[in-house]
C-alpha cells in the first residue's frame, strides 16, 4: 500500500469501529500527518476504483464528498464510479493536424482540455463543426448546496467545494468537462455530475437561459510518442440521481501531424 491507501484504510477502521460513516478533514489531517501523506486533502479525491486500497474493495464502499468539510463512505462502488465503455472502431478517427510549440509540453489536466480545443477535436466531436464558435470558460472553483439520490439513498451536500476543469456554451448549450491523462478503467460519477447538477439547478430557477445540459470526459495516453484523445459524451436521464448515467457517444482520435 501507498502512503494514501494507508490513510484511507485507517479513516475506515475508526469509522466502521464507530459506526459512524460520515467523518470530517480534522481526522483527515491527522490520519495524513501520521502517515506521512503530504497533501490531506488529496486523500479522499479517488479518480478511479483502481487507486482504492483493499479494504474499501473488500467492504464495497466509495468516498462522497458532502460540503463543509465533511466526507462520508457510501455502500456500492458501483454507484460511485462508472466504467469506461468500449469505443467502437468506427468511432476511431485519424485527426490530422498541425502541431503547435505547446501541444505536447506538459501532460496537465488543463493541456489535454486545452489540445482538444485547439485542434477543433471538441467541435467536431459534439457539434460535428469545427468552425463552431464555441464560448470557453477555463477552469474554476465555486461552491454550492443541493441534495440528490444515489438510488435510494438521499444525500444532502451543504457549501459543496465542486471543481470545474472547463465549460464549454455553443448556442445556449452547455457542456462540463474533465481531462485526465491516462486511459484508466473507471471514473468516479461526482466528478461530472456535481457540475452537471449546478448548471441544471441554475436552469431549473431561470437564472440562466440554458437549453440543454451535458459533460465530456477526455482521456490523452501517449502511445509510441503519438497523442491519443478518448472523448466520452454522458448525461444523467433522472438529474437527481447520480446513477442515473448515460452515454450518449464516444469517439477516439488519434493525433496525426501534418
Amino acid at each position: 500500500m501507498n502512503k494514501k491507501q494507508k490513510a484511507l484504510t485507517e479513516i475506515y477502521r475508526i469509522c466502521h469501529k464507530q459506526n459512524d460513516f460520515v467523518f470530517d478533514n480534522d481526522l483527515v489531517k491527522r490520519i495524513s500527518k501520521k502517515h506521512k501523506f503530504g497533501n490531506p486533502f488529496d486523500v479522499t479525491k479517488i479518480d478511479s476504483t483502481e487507486k482504492l486500497p483493499k479494504i474499501m474493495l473488500k467492504n464495497n464502499v466509495f468516498i462522497l464528498h458532502i460540503g463543509e468539510g465533511g466526507h462520508k463512505f457510501i455502500k456500492g462502488i458501483n454507484k460511485g464510479y462508472h466504467t469506461f465503455e468500449k469505443i467502437d472502431d468506427k468511432n476511431i478517427i485519424q485527426w490530422k493536424y498541425k502541431k503547435s510549440i505547446l501541444n505536447e509540453y506538459d501532460t496537465s489536466e488543463s493541456n489535454i482540455l486545452s489540445v482538444a480545443s485547439n485542434q477543433k477535436i471538441i467541435h467536431n466531436f459534439l457539434y460535428q463543426d469545427i468552425s463552431a464558435p464555441l464560448k470557453v470558460y477555463n477552469a474554476r472553483r465555486t461552491k454550492t448546496s443541493f441534495g440528490y439520490k444515489i438510488g435510494k439513498e438521499k444525500i444532502k451536500m451543504d457549501n459543496l467545494q465542486m471543481e470545474i476543469d472547463l465549460t464549454i456554451e455553443y448556442n445556449g448549450l452547455v457542456t462540463v468537462f474533465e481531462g485526465k491523462n491516462s486511459f484508466a478503467k473507471d471514473f468516479a460519477i461526482y466528478q461530472i455530475y456535481h457540475p452537471f447538477l449546478y448548471f441544471s439547478k441554475l436552469k431549473k430557477t431561470n437564472k440562466l437561459p440554458i437549453k440543454q445540459i451535458s459533460t465530456c470526459y477526455i482521456l490523452r495516453k501517449k502511445i509510441n510518442n503519438k497523442s491519443i484523445l478518448r472523448l466520452y459524451n454522458y448525461t444523467f436521464e433522472d438529474e437527481n440521481d447520480i446513477t442515473s448515467i448515460k452515454l450518449l457517444k464516444s469517439a477516439q482520435y488519434n493525433l496525426i501531424r501534418k
